[in-house]
């Protein structure tokens, strides 16, 4: 993504990645789709059981990686051409996308019913994978640092998740695309720090799948809780 700055030049984005990293930094990222499809198939506490130590493994090294040279070294020579510019940055504190997406998964998974887990986290897995390459690819109409091509790929993409989700309402699940899609346009900040789409969509698409089932299918909400 190109950027407009006070020299009226015109300079690339130090967060957008070469495409062929991108690629390769979102297939890894579309990898994580197994965690849902393992979860349907196991029980909650089974789940959670597997995710806590892989959640504190993935938050111990993201911060070693910053006060411990010997895993500064590791960590960068395995991983920098795929990590994005502030996840680079020394002078503050940044998690990288793979914790965030096991941290997404275990809150997830810890808090909400099944079926509502398993469509936000597919949709993170897949939608923001897909949003991420068609924006670097095809976008031209530009907001922030996303794009409309990137958004409309995003929300279709996640419409077909819901739609195939067994016992999924179709109207939670594109309301919950709806939310998914702000949240990956939205780059949203606290005190300086990022907050990563890897957590932001799945949150926002799960809550707001989880208030349309209180506010109007409340009847429903049992058969959430098991996959077929």
């Amino acid at each position: 993504m190109s950027q407009v700055i006070r020299t009226g030049k015109i300079e690339e984005d130090p967060n957008h990645l070469d495409f062929r990293y991108e690629f390769a930094r979102k297939a890894i990222h579309l990898s994580s789709l197994l965690i849902p499809l393992i979860y349907c198939h196991i029980s909650r506490e089974l789940a959670l059981i597997i995710l806590t130590p892989l959640t504190a493994g993935f938050l111990l090294v993201d911060i070693l990686k910053n006060f411990v040279p010997a895993v500064s070294s590791w960590y960068l020579g395995t991983f920098a051409p795929m990590l994005r510019h502030h996840e680079l940055q020394k002078e503050r504190v940044h998690l990288n996308g793979a914790t965030w997406i096991t941290l997404s998964a275990f809150i997830l998974i810890a808090l909400f019913p099944k079926m509502i887990a398993i469509t936000a986290f597919a949709m993170v897995s897949v939608s923001d994978t897909v949003a991420a390459l068609v924006g670097r690819a095809f976008g031209r109409h530009r907001f922030g640092e996303k794009s409309l091509e990137g958004s409309l790929a995003c929300f279709v993409s996640a419409v077909a998740i819901a739609a195939v989700v067994p016992r999924l309402l179709l109207p939670a699940g594109i309301a919950m695309a709806a939310a998914g899609t702000i949240a990956e346009a939205v780059v949203l900040r606290i005190a300086g720090f990022k907050i990563d789409d890897n957590i932001t969509v799945p949150l926002a698409a799960a809550i707001t799948g989880f208030c349309v089932y209180l506010w109007f299918f409340p009847a429903e909400m049992g058969v959430l809780s098991a996959c077929p």
